[in-house]
């Protein structure tokens, strides 16, 4: 049925981790991890081998709450290679029915993995949380970049573990008149980053140009390449991500002119959008940065490798591998989460069928695959 996903089974199968009998404890000094009844202890290096799904994470968000001693809530955004999502405003009513179900609390701990998206809908994300919370901190096991990083500097403070990256704010805009790219016969419309204009206009200016007429000419033919409407929601959007930022980075930054800086170098003086801030470096900049403890990693490490199984992020998406040998396929990819202990999971479905066809087109005929979407967007999951 359409509006409902097949149950998944729970598979857990742990390489790194040795099982004990329930009735043993680890031994002194052996990290170890315990869930539900079982415990188990760590020998040898950590593997992305555990799968599992929404009922077997629960177990390690209320780990979690327990260390923290807060309310856990968890946010991913897929970055599998043809199945990519981003924060967007269809996730914030999502937000709205968790924290609904868990109600005013103290404490609540956003793990959070992403490359970014819409900056208006992270604003209104660490909005939501704040009005539900006295203390608001970011639990980032890989990474949160962009628009995640955004969301990161509203928080009291940032729990990163040694891989974990933030990234530059700056803010890239698709828009209905920008421009377009043709892929695989279809028009879609690609994102220009706010940045890269502002490079282009101040390249112009670092070769000593300074005759007005010609830095007229320069913005002339950049509005050639992009429509005036797109160039002006751009110089909007980059003065619109300073001030959010500005705003929220009240709860870990007093100083003004230590705030400036860290906008300064995230919008701007990384130099790339593709550049990445680790926890050193994140706490150099004046970021509160916390290292989890090895409990808490291991609790992490775990979930990281429950939701990279489920979303598949280390396959690429290819209809053909969908297909096999099969001329017609349905399929059902899951391509974000948002969940809570309380509220339940709500995931991101792409729902449809496959087709192979045959394009009769001298001199070879070429086989092409359909894809008859029948569904897109976020519903409960089981």
């Amino acid at each position: 049925m359409a509006g409902h996903l097949p149950r998944r089974s729970c598979i857990l199968q742990v390489v790194s981790f040795q099982l004990l009998s329930t009735k043993k404890r680890a031994p002194a000094g052996r990290p170890s991890l315990t869930v539900g009844d079982a415990t188990f202890i760590r020998n040898g290096p950590w593997q992305p081998r555990t799968i599992m799904n929404f009922a077997a994470r629960q177990k390690l968000y209320r780990r979690i709450e327990k260390q923290r001693g807060s309310k856990v809530i968890t946010f991913v955004t897929s970055d599998r290679t043809g199945m990519e999502t981003q924060i967007a405003p269809d996730c914030v009513n999502l937000f709205v029915e968790l924290l609904d179900e868990i109600g005013p609390t103290s404490k609540i701990s956003l793990i959070l993995h992403t490359n970014g998206g819409h900056t208006a809908s992270a604003w209104r994300i660490v909005n939501l949380i704040d009005t539900f919370c006295d203390e608001f901190e970011v639990l980032i096991p890989l990474k949160a970049m962009s628009a995640g990083t955004l969301i990161s500097l509203g928080a009291d403070r940032l729990v990163m573990t040694k891989q974990a990256a933030l990234g530059p704010i700056d803010p890239s805009l698709t828009h209905a008149l920008g421009p377009q790219v043709n892929t695989g016969g279809m028009a879609q419309r690609v994102p220009v980053s706010v940045e890269a204009v502002r490079g282009y206009l101040d390249a112009a200016k670092g070769l000593g140009v300074q005759d007005p007429n010609i830095l007229a000419a320069v913005l002339m033919d950049l509005s050639k390449q992009l429509h005036p409407l797109v160039l002006g929601e751009i110089f909007r959007s980059r003065e619109q991500i300073r001030y959010l930022a500005n705003r929220l980075l009240v709860r870990q930054v007093s100083d003004e002119t230590k705030k400036n800086a860290i906008i300064d170098f995230l919008c701007a003086d990384s130099g790339s959008h593709d550049y990445t801030i680790n926890r050193r470096e994140a706490a150099a900049m004046g970021l509160s940065i916390e290292k989890p403890s090895v409990d808490l990693y291991v609790l992490l490490k775990n979930v990281i490798d429950s939701f990279t199984g489920e979303l598949k992020l280390l396959q690429p998406y290819s209809p053909q591998v969908t297909l096999g040998t099969n001329q017609v396929a349905q399929y059902q990819e899951v391509r974000g989460l948002v969940e809570s202990t309380k509220g339940g999971c709500y995931g991101y479905v792409s729902e449809g069928t496959l087709t192979r066809t045959v394009i009769a087109a001298a001199p070879i005929a070429q086989e092409a695959v359909t894809d008859q979407r029948t569904f897109e967007g976020w519903k409960r999951l089981p």
